[in-house]
């Protein structure tokens, strides 16, 4: 994901054909690390194709793909309980949940 995303800063950026190099620099410049073999994968892939043309071909595919959101929303609606499907109220105060930084949000954009 992170050559994909090194590639489109630099289609973004006005270089139509990047090579090997400049997406080690793009990904070397945040600290990544670059796997040549994946990255010859990808300029093998794209090599001679227009960057929005696969684009809106990956997103008519993306499209067709089922999301399954509706099941996870009836399971919550009928594990309310009680009558009407509404949960029971409590008595309980609800507990203060720990503040987290914003310089750490559990997961790397870059891995």
């Amino acid at each position: 994901m992170k050559v994909i995303a090194a590639y489109l800063l630099s289609v973004l950026g006005g270089n139509t054909s990047p090579y090997a190099n400049d997406l080690k620099n793009i990904l070397g410049s945040v600290g990544a690390d670059a796997d040549d073999d994946k990255i010859e994968l990808l300029l093998s892939e794209v090599k001679g194709k227009d960057i929005t043309e696969l684009i809106a071909f990956e997103r008519e595919k993306l499209a067709s793909v089922p999301s399954g959101g509706g099941a996870a929303i009836a399971v919550a609606a009928s594990a309310g309980g009680g009558e009407g499907g509404a949960a029971p109220a409590t008595d309980e105060p609800k507990k203060e949940e720990k503040e987290e930084s914003d310089d750490d949000m559990g997961f790397s954009l870059f891995d």
